[in-house]
């Protein structure tokens, strides 16, 4: 196999799994239950490709791999994909969760199911195209479109308010996005590139520093999402169907830490230092505000969604101290929230499917009839909250530590959100589960089946793996985020010598001028 196709066959192929799906013809049945097996197929053998890439990348290089270059619009603006030891995690993440979200729609998704499975298949393409592309243009194609599918799936497959969640997503999203495409289009004019890595070694002035930060600040907060612009997610999560939730949890917020990673630092990165201030204040109000929002709600969706913009307020918050600890731990809580967030919605996913509601209210006792659905929520309970011994621990205790390095009282405030993260995650965990089983709905509900325990068997493994033994993702990612600091210290170390020269020849001028 040719290494230099590699990510586009990984990047496509889900999309040529849409269109075996599409000319389908047969009876309704039959339609649906190849559609079902065909993208189960074309998703697992996605990942095991994902996972050739990672078992061959070089993790002892900041270079990007497995490039691919091609002339695409005008010869200037190129089809260029590639992936670092920071972008290979969250490609691997995306081909990780995708069989479970085939598989957790296997009996739940009854109408459409052609439909569902190519809206599901489409979005992976493009999701996985996000991380790996290399010119400015073809991410910001792939980064747009994904809304497209995710749209139609809240829309035609989800809740009550489905049409509300749906457009409201597409609108905040697609608000902040114009102001990206503004700035993508400046850079060009200044750069007379789009090529990114090119990009990142381009000098670009303070002054427009300011303004383009400000520009993909505006879109990658919403994709977070970040306080304030948060208020789109719950409505999202409640409408989506479970695995609608696992791919905006899992992949889809991924994307804005990932914006801040690839482009706020390397490529503004006086800019980034001014607004750090910034995106601390942001992030501990979402971490602290968040937290206690997510107390008081009644739908476990809700609940899940609020702590998952907590979470994310961890990740913006390591990412711009600028420290090791910091983004190596913000990197690490994107991928652990990513299957820790995923798993937590399939798990209400299980009991939605058998009781239908998601009222916390209408539970209680549940260890009585499901023993091994109680397990597998405690231990995702416990990465959510940050347990050591878990995946959720590492990231949040890195990204504190890089905090603490920054300003401490960042960290002090930020720290509060763990206790909070415990007294919603319990509470939740404590009436769903324990209590008297004396609701008669309740009585006869069977236990985890076993498409149910192949779907999260994985991601336990996962959860406690990483959290005993985290060393295989911060080997992968390393040298990358070693590389992306240096750059970032020494453009900052520059710009403050320019700023003192300049300060320096002022005051020379007024002495000349005062003699």
């Amino acid at each position: 196999m040719a290494d230099g196709y590699i990510l586009s066959l990984i990047t496509f192929l889900p999309a040529v799994g849409a269109a075996l799906i599409l000319i389908l013809r047969g009876d309704e049945g039959a339609v649906a239950r190849n559609a079902r097996w065909i993208a189960l197929w074309t998703t697992v053998i996605t990942f095991a490709l994902s996972l050739y890439v990672l078992f061959h990348f070089d993790p002892s290089t900041a270079n990007f791999q497995f490039v691919q270059k091609t002339d695409w619009l005008g010869g200037t603006i190129s089809y260029h994909m590639g992936v670092d030891g920071i972008s290979v995690m969250f490609v691997v993440l995306t081909t990780f969760l995708m069989p479970a979200c085939i598989l957790a729609s296997w009996e739940s998704i009854t109408t459409r199911v052609r439909e569902y499975m190519i809206a599901f298949l489409i979005l992976e393409t493009l999701m996985i195209g996000v991380f790996c592309s290399l010119d400015l243009v073809l991410f910001y194609f792939f980064f747009e479109a994904g809304l497209i599918p995710m749209f139609l799936i809240i829309g035609i497959w989800g809740g009550a308010r489905r049409i509300y969640a749906s457009f409201k997503l597409f609108l905040y999203t697609l608000l902040g996005s114009v102001l990206m495409l503004i700035a993508i289009m400046a850079m060009y004019w200044h750069a007379g590139t789009t090529d990114i890595p090119t990009l990142m070694d381009h000098p670009f002035p303070a002054g427009m520093q300011t303004w383009l930060w400000l520009a993909f600040f505006a879109s990658f907060a919403v994709k977070m999402p970040m306080w304030p612009v948060h208020t789109w997610l719950p409505d999202a999560h409640v409408e989506a169907p479970t695995a609608g939730s696992v791919i905006l949890a899992g992949i889809l917020l991924k994307m804005g830490g990932y914006g801040f990673l690839r482009f706020s630092l390397p490529m503004f990165p006086v800019a980034s230092a001014d607004f750090a201030p910034l995106v601390f204040t942001l992030s501990v109000i979402a971490i602290i505000y968040t937290s206690l929002v997510a107390l008081v709600q009644e739908d476990m969706k809700k609940l899940i969604a609020y702590s998952s913009v907590a979470h994310m307020g961890f990740v913006t918050m390591g990412i711009f101290t600028g420290t090791t600890q910091g983004i190596e731990g913000g990197i690490f809580q994107m991928l652990s929230h990513g299957w820790v967030s995923a798993a937590l919605f399939l798990c209400v996913g299980v009991i939605y499917d058998r009781i239908h509601t998601r009222e916390i209210s209408a539970y209680g006792g549940l260890v009585e009839r499901m023993p091994f659905y109680a397990v597998a929520l405690m231990i995702f309970t416990m990465a959510n909250v940050g347990l050591p011994g878990t995946s959720g621990f590492v990231g949040e205790f890195l990204t504190l530590i890089g905090a603490f390095k920054a300003n401490t009282w960042v960290a002090a405030l930020a720290a509060t959100g763990v206790i909070l993260s415990a007294a919603y995650a319990l509470f939740l965990y404590r009436r769903v589960i324990f209590g008297v089983l004396d609701k008669e709905k309740l009585k006869n509900i069977l236990d985890l089946n076993r498409r149910e325990m192949i779907t999260l068997a994985p991601l336990v493994v996962a959860t406690i793996l990483f959290g005993i033994y985290p060393a295989p993702i911060f080997n992968i990612m390393a040298v990358s985020v070693e590389h992306l600091i240096s750059n970032y210290a020494a453009a900052i170390a520059a710009s403050d010598a320019a700023g003192s020269a300049g300060n320096a020849a002022l005051e020379a001028l007024r002495q000349i001028a005062t003699r």
